[in-house]
């Protein structure tokens, strides 16, 4: 298999770098990673200037811009062959429920979705994980999987518990769940026409029950989510048809 590897933590991030030494045991690789940490870009472009792309090693590149950047220029300039799989991460912290709005890591992933390449967004369950070669095992595990039977284009986010891998509990299709809306911004520096905020932090769970993501690492079980691009509201297509 040829495999397209990106995150939004930066190309020296210890998640991408586990992840790559276990995937370069089954596959041929190829990484397009951001220069530094990009958390929380989302699926933001850089259009207002050249984008550099440096050669680390032979078909290792990083970039100074986002994760979508990364794998965008790598399909559509960068490299000359189409991969089986685009998967970002190990990311240094979950994606559930409303944060997959807000990542990069799924943004990457979604980049690949959206140029018809399966895609996988693979995130550890903890804020400062420590089992990264548990994600990295469960990530070969699902490859395994999808080559003894392709599902065509699909995009995945997966959340991995972060305990050892013998520890894990399973695996289990779930939906996103939702927070509680974020905490207020935290003002710490101020002058005469100038304030500095820091943004505050995620709400906690607020739709977390049986069957979302947030349950799910709970349990210790894996949670894998298919989400798509498609934002339309279609529950309110009829409802807004008749307002207007």
């Amino acid at each position: 298999m040829k495999i397209l590897i990106s995150n939004d933590d930066g190309y020296k991030a210890k998640g991408i770098k586990t992840l790559i030494t276990e995937l370069e045991k089954i596959a041929d690789l190829i990484v397009v990673a951001p220069d530094r940490n990009r958390s929380g870009s989302s699926s933001s472009l850089t259009l207002d200037k050249a984008v550099k792309v440096t050669k680390l090693k032979n078909n290792f590149y990083f970039i100074n811009g986002t994760p979508t950047d990364c794998v965008h220029i790598a399909l559509t300039g960068l490299i000359n062959f189409v991969p089986d799989l685009v998967i970002s991460g190990i990311n240094h912290g979950p994606n559930m429920g409303d944060d997959t709005i807000y990542s990069g890591t799924v943004a990457a992933a979604m980049e690949g979705y959206l140029l018809n390449i399966p895609s996988f967004a693979i995130s550890m369950g903890n804020e400062n994980p420590k089992f990264f070669d548990s994600g990295a095992k469960v990530t070969v595990d699902l490859i395994k999987l999808y080559n003894k039977k392709k599902l065509g284009s699909m995009l995945l986010n997966i959340n991995v518990p972060d305990v050892p891998y013998e520890e894990l509990k399973g695996m289990e299709i779930t939906r996103l769940g939702k927070r509680h809306a974020a905490e207020s911004a935290i003002k710490s520096e101020e002058n005469k026409n100038e304030a500095l905020y820091w943004i505050g932090a995620a709400g906690e769970p607020n739709d977390g029950g049986p069957g979302t993501d947030f349950n799910s690492i709970r349990k210790k079980v894996v949670s894998i989510t298919p989400i798509h691009a498609d934002l339309t509201d279609y529950q309110n297509i009829e409802k807004i048809k008749k307002w207007v």
